[in-house]
């Protein structure tokens, strides 16, 4: 009898997600899975019933670190009904031994090359309780991913493109983790078969940046231009604020809503993040452009940086209230393996280690200059301003001269983060 494998994309918090994605590493285990054995893929996005007693022989759960302990709950029921469980992802790459004490084995880092051997190992009765590949992946041995089957209404599908980014802010959880920071792009011909097997209109391009290798992305965009999808991506501002040939492209191949990372309109708190290519002068010039190519955009704001002061909040609402775009407004998440979670626990100021707690709406250390309820109540105050009925229905009105698809998407995206918030 074939095996049966069941693969677990782990995302719940204990806060509203306004948008739900597929895991795209989960349904590229799923294709390098040989064809013997049969393989189920679930999202788990909030609490619900789970048949613990399924006929899976082994199952394989990834999660990130807010979502952790509920991974770590449901590896432990599967072990206690006798099933193998395997834990991977973020969390269990940084935090492995923490890991292997609910799970029978735990990958460390990019999993490609060593699920294959994980599997003929359990079948030999020889699993081992660690699997960590040395090399970076090559992205052309890459496989698309199996979708998962019976998508739930407000999932997107997502396309990835090319994996890694080499810009190192201080926060990040890609770039501290093995082979995170090196750069890699998977051939165009295979993104765009991703694309095609796509089959609803809509999807999301999952790269950290897509003008990381301008040249690569205007090429993809070229070959994409026939394709008739639609999607959103993300982007950086000091790229878009000048390449308007890109922002062309991007709109022709069917872009309607670009991710950017403002980050701040604090130079200081640029500079400690690495983001110095950030230019403040380029903010308002880069979602002009990108508005006048017909497209919307979303620009999400990081407060918590100790160049931070309790009137950071009140000048970036001055500051940005006249720009046509969807502001986000998270604080900073001091995720384990990154430098600033390590820098933060020697100074004494993580405040909690309960791992369901690092999301961007919680303060898990304490601030330099504010005490963390300021800071919640702030970023808190910020979203009601913004996403109140007026200014929500002012963006949305705005972004039908667009046309169809961004009004749909600003539509999606507004009451999405409205719903969340407000």
């Amino acid at each position: 009898m074939a095996m049966h494998i069941l693969l677990l994309d782990v995302h719940y918090e204990k806060t509203r997600r306004p948008l739900h994605t597929e895991s795209i590493t989960l349904g590229e285990l799923a294709a390098l899975t040989p064809k013997k054995y049969s393989v189920e893929l679930q999202n788990i996005v909030e609490p619900t019933k789970i048949d613990y007693e399924g006929d899976y022989d082994i199952v394989g759960i990834s999660t990130i670190t807010p979502s952790a302990p509920f991974a770590y709950e449901i590896a432990d029921n599967f072990r206690k009904s006798g099933k193998t469980v395997v834990l991977g992802g973020y969390h269990p790459t940084v935090l492995p031994t923490e890991a292997k004490q609910h799970a029978d084995s735990v990958v460390i880092g990019e999993g490609e090359f060593v699920w294959p051997q994980l599997l003929e190992d359990f079948e030999q009765r020889k699993l081992e309780s660690f699997y960590e590949n040395n090399n970076p992946v090559d992205p052309e041995f890459i496989p698309n991913p199996l979708r998962e089957k019976n998508k739930k209404y407000g999932y997107y599908d997502v396309v990835q493109a090319s994996r890694g980014c080499p810009y190192g802010c201080e926060f990040c959880s890609i770039y501290h983790i093995k082979f995170g920071h090196i750069f890699r792009k998977k051939p165009i011909e295979k993104v765009i078969e991703d694309i095609q097997s796509i089959n609803g209109k809509f999807f999301f391009f999952a790269d950290p940046s897509l003008t990381i290798d301008v040249n690569y992305t205007k090429q993809l965009f070229k070959e994409m231009k026939e394709l008739n999808k639609k999607f959103n991506c993300f982007g950086n501002i000091d790229v878009l604020a000048k390449d308007k040939e890109l922002l062309k492209l991007s709109s022709e191949a069917g872009c309607v809503l670009w991710h950017v990372g403002v980050e701040s309109i604090n130079p200081e708190s640029l500079k400690i993040m690495k983001k110095e290519i950030n230019k403040i002068d380029d903010y308002h010039t880069a979602i002009r452009n990108i508005n006048d190519h017909g497209m919307n955009v979303f620009g999400e704001f990081v407060f918590g940086f100790d160049t931070d002061t309790p009137d950071t909040f009140e000048k970036t609402e001055q500051v940005i209230k006249d720009w046509n775009m969807m502001p986000g407004f998270q604080i900073i998440v001091p995720y384990p393996g990154s430098p600033l979670f390590d820098k933060l626990d020697k100074e004494k100021r993580i405040l909690t280690k309960d791992w369901s707690e690092y999301t961007v709406n919680n303060v898990v250390f304490q601030p330099k200059h504010m005490t963390p309820d300021f800071m919640k109540n702030e970023v808190e105050h910020l979203y009601k301003n913004f996403y109140s009925f007026y200014p929500t229905m002012k963006r949305i009105i705005s972004s039908t001269r667009f046309g169809l698809y961004p009004f749909i998407s600003s539509v999606n995206t507004n009451f999405s983060v409205a719903k969340r918030y407000t």
